[in-house]
């Protein structure tokens, strides 16, 4: 029995010495805990042998290489994500420029168009033609206010002169009453005196 105990025990310290061998001899390669896939690609390229038309990888290279093509996916993919959303939100905002230079183009036409008119009680006049008709109606203001002026003026010395002269006349009539009257008095004196002498004859 302590022979049988004896192979026991030496079958597991080799098998635990081979175990212990295989883990402590190769671990995971440094390209694939901080390399790109790329470097990890050309690692199993170029460390993994084929055989039989397969290659033959180890599992723990293999699940470490799966999980980090699956990790770079799900980056890519979730990159992808926020430029597809980012391109959403710039075409958005491409189109909203576009409406807002489409609108200032149209003003723009719009104020080349009407910049030499005026809108004059709905209707658009050409600026010349406004201002040729708005000195026309000043010059016209301008005449007629002088005429208005002389006019007046005209008028208030004729005034001036016909009541100068109505003064005169009225004087000149007063006097010529009294001239009038006085003669008229002196006349039906004389003719009473004569009637008196006729009388007393």
């Amino acid at each position: 029995m302590s022979q049988s105990l004896t192979r026991i025990c030496i079958f597991t310290a080799l098998v635990l010495a081979g175990v212990i061998r295989v883990y402590c001899q190769d671990g995971l390669p440094e390209v694939f805990k901080q390399g790109t896939i790329a470097e990890q690609l050309k690692y199993l390229d170029e460390r993994t042998r084929i055989y039989e038309n397969y290659r033959a990888i180890r599992e723990d290279i293999y699940q470490m290489f799966s999980r980090n093509t699956l990790d770079t996916l799900k980056n890519v993919k979730r990159n992808m994500n926020g430029l597809i959303l980012q391109t959403t939100t710039l075409t958005n905002r491409i189109d909203s420029l576009n409406k807002n230079l489409e609108a200032t183009r149209i003003e723009l036409t719009d104020k080349i168009r009407t910049k030499d008119s005026i809108n004059l009680l709905g209707i658009e006049v050409n600026k010349k033609v406004y201002n040729s008709v708005m000195w026309i109606i000043l010059g016209a203001l301008v005449f007629l206010l002088i005429a208005g002026y002389l006019l007046f003026r005209l008028n208030r010395n004729i005034a001036l002169r016909t009541k100068l002269d109505l003064i005169e006349l009225r004087d000149e009539f007063e006097g010529y009453r009294q001239k009038t009257r006085l003669e008229r008095e002196q006349m039906t004196r004389d003719h009473f005196n004569e009637i008196k002498k006729l009388k007393g004859r």
